[in-house]
């Protein structure tokens, strides 16, 4: 068994937006030092780093330099260049793996490995040009979805084909090399299960929790999710082996649909911990930052029982359209608000979030929408 690595000690973390930024608080709690690396200056992380390294990430020299500074790294975000893990790995630890990141970073891999492990996701094609779409199209039918096999998130680098005449007008504007072509799902709702697994093999998980989503972005998260307990327990056991099958250590989550027949089909994974998972900070007696740096360190998991029914709702750029939004007004509702330290308001972009507790998960919901609402109050 590998040593723990203890209080302390110094983590590392590529990215630096406000998961590195949750993440380097809960590490601070717990008595570590945290460096963040990324190529932008004074960063939502960086503002609570010790140190924030501002260097692209094909800069080896300073990769190298970050490596050596810190006891074991982890993500923030998926999108690291594979080199930047070859080099980290020659300094220190990296969790979860280059290999789960290599997984989660294209859409092709990722669901041929979930299937190849006997994991259901969504029927799909390979698409890598605009007859191959229309082959692929031909095969899976109308409407389907078209991905980009990379960097797309949030609603980008996607489409609809409702019809074949489509094809070449939306491949052309996809603007990429690969694609993937997935089987439209008519769900009947979306969930997302956040787990953590540590050095040791341990397991842990949140949820299931259900969202709801507005132009693509999750917008409020609630948990429990409502749903029978039977579809509770089959969301956990997928998600338990997707983390079994990628030998993931650290926090991973797996969203999911949850068909209109109850069939439970593996959307797409993200090796960090997610956007949903943040009401799990004012909800359950540990949080999934901080079950982050148990695993990547090798200590026991937290317990991840849940204290009360939550919603967390997203706080956008969008609300800045016209003013600053009304802070004393949201801070006169019984939530909690965090806010990421962005400098820059942009629609869509994700400026903070509000979590809200309550008896039930109607009550909640009812209450975070009604204090967000609030911030447009005049």
């Amino acid at each position: 068994m590998t040593n723990p690595i203890l209080p302390g000690a110094t983590l590392g973390v590529l990215g630096s937006g406000q998961l590195g930024r949750m993440f380097a608080i809960a590490a601070r709690r717990l008595g570590y030092r945290v460096h963040v690396y990324s190529p932008d200056v004074d960063t939502p992380a960086g503002q609570v780093a010790d140190r924030e390294f501002s260097a692209a990430y094909d800069d080896l020299e300073q990769l190298g330099e970050f490596a050596r500074s810190v006891d074991v790294v982890t993500f923030e975000f998926e999108n690291v260049p594979a080199a930047v893990t070859d080099c980290i790995q020659q300094h220190c630890p990296v969790h979860p793996s280059g290999y789960v990141l290599s997984v989660a970073q294209n859409r092709i891999r990722e669901k041929s490995t979930l299937r190849d492990a006997g994991l259901d996701v969504p029927d799909f094609r390979e698409v890598t040009s605009a007859d191959e779409l229309r082959t692929a199209v031909s095969k899976l039918g109308t409407p389907s979805v078209l991905k980009s096999a990379s960097d797309g998130y949030d609603g980008k680098g996607q489409a609809v084909v409702h019809d074949a005449d489509q094809v070449d007008e939306i491949w052309t504007a996809l603007a990429t090399e690969q694609a993937i072509l997935e089987q439209f799902v008519d769900f009947e709702c979306e969930l997302s299960v956040v787990g953590a697994r540590n050095t040791q093999g341990d397991f842990v998980h949140y949820g299931p929790f259900r969202n709801s989503h507005t132009n693509h972005i999750l917008d409020v998260t609630v948990c429990p999710s409502g749903l029978s307990v039977n579809v509770n327990e089959r969301a956990i056991g997928v998600a338990r082996q997707v983390f079994e099958c990628l030998g993931v250590v650290g926090v991973l989550c797996v969203e999911l649909f949850v068909t209109k027949d109850g069939q439970i089909l593996i959307n797409e994974i993200a090796p960090r911990p997610h956007n949903s998972g943040h009401l799990t900070i004012d909800a359950h007696r540990t949080c999934q930052f901080e079950q982050q740096v148990r695993a990547i360190c090798g200590l026991p998991l937290g317990d991840a029982c849940q204290h009360a029914d939550a919603a967390m709702a997203n706080l956008l750029g969008d609300l800045w359209n016209h003013a600053e939004p009304n802070w004393e007004a949201l801070l006169t509702c019984d939530v909690k608000l965090h806010l990421y330290g962005k400098a820059e308001a942009r629609p869509g972009r994700k400026m903070g979030h509000v979590t809200a507790l309550g008896n039930s998960i109607s009550d909640a919901d009812r209450d975070v929408r009604e204090a967000r609402k609030s911030l447009l109050n005049k």
